[in-house]
């Protein structure tokens, strides 16, 4: 078979069901067991309006600035003395309560970017705003835990492509979104092509070896998968929105015990530019039902003393209302820790002072990138300097 007929033959799968003798000795090797803690990732993708989600119900500039967008008093759920939680959070609000949340204000970095892809390329690059990364923080940190090699189903993200976030200079993470669709794709693909090289040696073709590495790792990564899920399916109470989809499945998989220390899932939607109190509420409520059933999951499988969730947008929204009835690319916006080894939970920091802004933003007061040296070092007992690039002064959260 030429390279070009395996090509065409590959595009239907990402892995072979059979594969040339010699690659199974190149089998992934399994990661030497540091921690058995978890860390599940959610992305809330275009810029989540953290004053309407964290809301300074006391606060006459926010109501002045926002004379339609903000949320009144009276509807605020007020778990603080300054701030609240929007409304549509109150699945949320038992989660605060009893020590699960950690709330965040004003996260960002320098020289905010407003750009929506340049600014998430920094959250997952995690360098500086005048500096373009090739790999993302959690690529680097499969690099660092594993540098002899490892199964790729170590860090999993449930889309059908992969963040930058989790792409690293020798590993990266594995993405998918349905595992039992994936696998009834491999197996349609081109096992029937690559079963006569079994028990072959390796060709003269340096870039058809590592094809058939590429589909056979693939492959042991979608197996995997789908006998995790069988044996241990979705819990019946996850909402049936994307979000809850995702949350479930990531609930799946850590009871079926995989040895994968990183989930990403994401949700879409947060560009409120116009119509903002139509969508944002219903965005927020299905982040805040499906946390809660997340949650609720790990509580019931003995697992939540080792999950933390951390919930990031890539900036937050400008303070005042534009004229479609939406907010416009801000700067700084509110992060949140959920999880049962939160150790200063609730709210972390301030809220921001509305009467000092940077150009009609909210600035950053917490570098993003000491959440994530606090959760490389404190939760994943990584080298969060070598992974970051320099030192970053680590939080009190974990």
């Amino acid at each position: 078979m030429t390279r070009r007929d395996f090509l065409a033959t590959s595009s239907l799968a990402t892995g072979a069901l059979f594969v040339p003798g010699f690659l199974q000795r190149l089998a992934a090797k399994p990661l030497a067991k540091t921690t058995d803690r978890v860390l599940v990732v959610v992305q809330l993708s275009g810029g989540n309006d953290g004053l309407n989600t964290l809301v300074p119900y006391r606060n006459d500039l926010y109501y002045q600035a926002r004379p339609s967008l903000a949320i009144p008093a009276t509807e605020v759920i007020k778990v603080h003395d300054t701030q609240g939680l929007h409304p549509a959070l109150a699945p949320l609000e038992a989660l605060y309560k009893e020590g699960h949340l950690t709330l965040l204000n004003q996260v960002g970095y320098p020289n905010p970017d407003r750009s929506h892809f340049r600014s998430m390329d920094i959250w997952h690059t995690a360098t500086d705003a005048d500096t373009y990364g090739t790999t993302g923080w959690l690529g680097r940190y499969l690099d660092s835990a594993c540098p002899d090699g490892c199964a790729d189903h170590w860090a999993i993200e449930v889309d059908d492509s992969l963040s930058l976030a989790l792409k690293g200079e020798t590993r990266t993470g594995f993405a998918v979104s349905d595992p039992q669709r994936l696998r009834r794709t491999v197996e349609s693909g081109i096992q029937a092509e690559v079963v006569a090289r079994q028990g072959e040696a390796p060709t003269a073709n340096a870039e058809l070896d590592f094809l058939y590495k590429t589909t056979h790792t693939a492959y042991q990564n979608v197996e995997t998968l789908y006998r995790a899920t069988q044996g241990h399916p979705v819990a019946d109470d996850y909402p049936q929105s994307p979000l809850g989809r995702q949350l479930g499945l990531v609930g799946a998989l850590i009871r079926s015990g995989l040895p994968t220390r990183v989930y990403y899932v994401s949700l879409a939607g947060f560009d409120t530019h116009v119509r903002q109190q139509a969508q944002h509420p219903r965005l927020l409520q299905q982040l805040a039902e499906a946390l809660a059933a997340f949650q609720a999951d790990l509580t019931r499988q003995g697992a939540a003393p080792r999950v933390t969730t951390l919930v990031f947008s890539e900036f937050g929204r400008r303070v005042a209302q534009n004229g479609s009835g939406g907010t416009d690319h801000g700067a700084g916006g509110n992060l949140w820790l959920m999880g049962s080894a939160l150790k200063q939970p609730g709210f972390y920091n301030p809220a921001p002072d509305l009467a000092t802004l940077d150009r009609g933003d909210v600035p950053f007061a917490l570098d993003f990138r000491q959440v994530y040296a606090t959760l490389l070092r404190d939760w994943l007992g990584a080298d969060d300097a070598a992974i970051l690039g320099r030192a970053f002064e680590r939080l009190p959260l974990v």
